[in-house]
């Protein structure tokens, strides 16, 4: 099924980017590349320089944020959480091990999950990527490898090969490697934690506060989160992961010192060096360099603009869930989450900073019909399958 503007005529090249070679651990022998999309033929650009690039790819996009952040003499470093869970049966669909958080018994001497895990912690550093940890999560069969920060189109190139280490080395094990946004609903879900800090050339850092241009990069995203979750948590799935009490960012846009319970948890808050924002509604069925297009995106608009933090942080012990309506609005306070996968996309498609400044109209629109057309495929296979069953 072909989505709606997508037409049988044309075509695209796609041009490795050599830079991003990196061993395959799981296949000896191999390696993997990523690339561009490119025009076949030049055509003049914004500038009326002849360019080949797609405003389609993915890529590309995060570049052009990326280097509009840097021309002002803003840069980032991203680190990501990768959770996923093991199982040793699809249907029915059963855990590869039961334990508790970050506890030893995740990690059974001589099992199978004890070499699957420490293969791919091995595969992640061999691979050159650095992995600052990984340990035993909440859920069954739940674990989290940490990759240390690199700078955005280098830590999504690096998100991606640590998927495919983590997914393919289970497959050599027996096992399923599924990084879905909640398999139980009496446990947690699985998220991809985006770690990102701004550093300007202008704009010291102090030890207690946030500096103005941190300041502004975070007010521009939380006023554009109920739009970005389109692109950050592009499923149905995602949102039974979103909700509140279960440590997953909760449904009320805000911020909070060492807060799980807000979409932005400002971490290491004391460290000029390492003072980072937890961005904690992003999962692994998004995209990640179209999930970073968009944060950084919308957080530059803020930091050119000189945006105004209005939210007050939220350190706890209470949560905006908790809270009065008069006690968030006190907070400053004033928006939800998107809560469904349609008011994502409805909110998407009606926010101006997000769809003509950082992604452009044309990207926008094409990835709402992509999306559209992912899901009315999935539902009719589900449909098919349950059909099957049923016979």
């Amino acid at each position: 099924m072909a989505a709606p503007g997508f037409a049988p005529t044309g075509e695209y090249l796609y041009v490795p980017d050599l830079s991003t070679i990196r061993i395959c651990p799981y296949s000896p022998g191999e390696v993997v590349v990523l690339g561009w999309f490119h025009e076949k033929t030049p055509y003049p650009g914004i500038d009326n320089k002849l360019t080949l690039n797609v405003s389609l790819c993915p890529r590309a996009t995060l570049q052009r944020v990326v280097k509009e952040s840097s021309n002002a003499g803003i840069n980032y470093l991203v680190g990501f959480e990768s959770e996923f869970i093991l199982l040793k049966s699809t249907k029915p669909v059963e855990a590869a091990s039961n334990h508790s958080w970050t506890a030893t018994n995740g990690f059974p001497s001589g099992s199978v999950v004890a070499k699957t895990l420490k293969e791919i912690a091995d595969g992640i550093q061999s691979s050159g990527i650095e992995l600052q940890m990984y340990h035993a999560e909440a859920a069954p069969g739940q674990y989290e490898m940490v990759t240390g920060p690199l700078p955005p189109l280098e830590a999504a190139d690096a998100l991606v090969h640590t998927r495919e280490i983590i997914y393919n080395t289970a497959a050599k094990h027996g096992l399923r490697a599924t990084f879905a946004p909640r398999i139980y609903m009496d446990s947690a879900g699985s998220s991809a934690h985006t770690h990102i800090s701004v550093h300007s050339k202008n704009n010291e850092k102090v030890p207690d506060k946030l500096s103005p241009v941190e300041s502004s990069f975070l007010a521009s995203v939380l006023d554009n989160l109920p739009a970005l979750t389109a692109i950050t948590l592009p499923t149905q799935a995602s949102y039974k992961r979103m909700a509140d009490g279960v440590w997953s960012g909760g449904t009320y846009v805000n911020w909070g010192t060492e807060n799980r319970e807000a979409p932005v948890r400002l971490s290491n808050a004391t460290s000029p060096s390492s003072r980072n924002f937890e961005m904690r509604f992003v999962d692994g069925t998004a995209n990640p360099h179209l999930a970073l297009a968009g944060i950084l995106g919308a957080g530059f608009v803020g930091i050119r603009d000189k945006a105004e933090l209005k939210a007050k942080d939220c350190p706890g012990p209470k949560t905006a869930a908790q809270m009065t309506e008069d006690e968030r609005q006190a907070f400053g306070i004033t928006q939800r989450m998107s809560l469904t996968w349609e008011e994502a996309r409805r909110n998407l498609e009606d926010n101006k900073i997000l769809k003509d400044s950082v992604l452009g109209v044309e990207l926008t629109e094409k990835f709402l019909a992509v999306n559209q057309v992912s899901f009315t495929a999935s539902f009719r296979s589900t449909a098919d399958r349950n059909e099957s069953d049923a016979c």
